[in-house]
């Protein structure tokens, strides 16, 4: 069972869902979940919409307003909602990629070095890291990877808490682990982002 928010403690929560269908219907059912459990009322009374730019609105019938972040990726939906404010999420698939062709044409000098430095084995999963963790910093401060976004530094990733990004006050992003082989989630990388922290950042997954 989810825990409703705690008061004075900022917390991202996350579901993660998986579909062979219409993606569309489980990104919808995930996100009256989501208001249903933070927003204190029963589904049926959260109304979601899309900004014209496509961006999720999350709204109870008394006019409050959670702010949310979806990403899919192969059938997978995941949904991070935050009741203290702007949250962005992004997933993206294990793989093979030429990860330093990439980071080079991509990615802030430092990340490129930083990358070349990691171990091969593990350089394209280091790579996607970076790389979510840039998208879900987009979504939460609204505007996306416009405006050097790929080159915005990140903190070096890891599995684990929420961390500062360089640069960017109140702004911390990470990689919360996934969960167990049953997860619907396995195989995936992925980074969840808040906007105007004031401190650690709690992330619970659904």
């Amino acid at each position: 069972m989810v825990q409703l928010a705690v008061p004075g403690r900022d917390t991202v929560y996350v579901w993660v869902g998986r579909t062979a269908g219409d993606q569309r219907v489980l990104v919808g059912r995930l996100l009256q979940r989501a208001g249903g459990t933070l927003l204190g009322r029963t589904e049926t009374r959260i109304d979601v919409s899309r900004e014209p730019g496509g961006r999720p609105v999350v709204r109870a019938d008394d006019g409050r307003a959670l702010p949310v972040s979806v990403s899919h990726v192969d059938g997978v939906v995941v949904v991070a909602a935050r009741t203290g404010g702007p949250v962005g999420v992004d997933v993206e698939p294990r793989r093979s990629l030429p990860a330093l062709a990439l980071a080079r044409r991509w990615y802030h000098p430092d990340e490129v070095a930083w990358l070349g430095d990691r171990p091969p084995r593990g350089r394209d999963e280091d790579f996607l890291r970076l790389w979510t963790a840039k998208e879900a910093v987009g979504k939460a401060l609204g505007s996306g990877l416009r405006g050097q976004g790929l080159r915005r530094p990140m903190p070096r990733p890891e599995v684990g808490p929420l961390r500062p990004v360089p640069g960017c006050p109140g702004v911390r992003v990470g990689h919360p682990p996934l969960g167990g082989e049953l997860d619907p989630g396995r195989g995936l990388v992925l980074a969840v982002a808040v906007v105007g922290a004031a401190g650690p950042v709690r992330v619970v997954l659904a």
